[in-house]
């Protein structure tokens, strides 16, 4: 535990000093910045994994990869719409991480939406399984209560998403999924333990997220979404750290 959180530290910090370094620039500016620095999330994939991980993590991750389609916007109030193949790796490893999330100061609203819509299927998915599988009674109803909140975080995102031409995932994507597949691979009080440790790590990185939208968002409607999730995202981060002190 000591480590997560001090892999998390300093990738938040990374994170927060990235969002410094971007808070005089244009909307333009940041729109052309995200285009350059982190990869468009995808569509459809054909593999079992989606990616918005920069194209450096292409060499760097481990995990699935699949070949996807890239889906992108361009300035504020309008839509539009690449196409191309790509090959990404997934993402895992503290490297990984800290690359995704340095992506969070200049990424795109379609990005934010389905990087969002990515980490509801992460909560929902591993709560249910949590559900079933945990040993300890705290972490069922925690389990319980994270698929219960955040699908219907996912349907308030779909009512964001659709007018704006937003494909919401179907799948995870790397960076959650290899978060999933750990979890998954432990059983009886090593369970309980992984998965909170994955609820900690999943809100502390969509806290990070949904900030730099609440503040710089380029539609109304994103950076209002964005605002009136924080409040849910930062009680499920304070419950899952207590929560985990009881399994630990």
């Amino acid at each position: 535990m000591k480590t997560t959180h001090s892999i998390f530290r300093l990738f938040l910090l990374g994170s927060l000093a990235t969002g410094a370094a971007c808070t005089g620039t244009s909307p333009g500016a940041a729109t052309n910045a995200a285009t350059t620095s982190a990869t468009d999330a995808t569509g459809t994939g054909s593999g079992t994994d989606m990616t918005s991980t920069p194209a450096a993590d292409a060499t760097s991750g481990t995990g699935s990869s699949g070949t996807t389609t890239a889906a992108s916007s361009g300035a504020a109030g309008t839509t539009g719409s690449a196409t191309g193949s790509t090959t990404g790796a997934g993402a895992g490893n503290p490297a990984d991480m800290t690359a995704f999330t340095a992506t969070f100061a200049t990424m795109q609203d379609p990005v934010f939406l389905m990087n969002a819509a990515s980490s509801n299927l992460l909560e929902i998915q591993l709560g249910q399984a949590a559900a079933q599988r945990a040993s300890n009674a705290d972490v069922k109803r925690f389990a319980q209560m994270m698929v219960t909140h955040h699908t219907k975080a996912t349907q308030d995102l779909k009512s964001v998403a659709t007018p704006l031409g937003v494909q919401i995932p179907e799948t995870m994507m790397p960076v959650h999924q290899a978060m999933a597949d750990k979890v998954m691979s432990k059983s009886g009080k090593d369970f309980d333990e992984a998965y909170m440790d994955a609820m900690e790590t999943a809100h502390k990185m969509d806290i990070a997220m949904f900030e730099v939208k609440s503040r710089a968002a380029d539609t109304p409607t994103v950076k209002t979404f964005a605002t009136n999730t924080l409040p849910m995202l930062r009680s499920h981060e304070k419950m899952a750290s207590e929560t985990e002190k009881k399994v630990d």
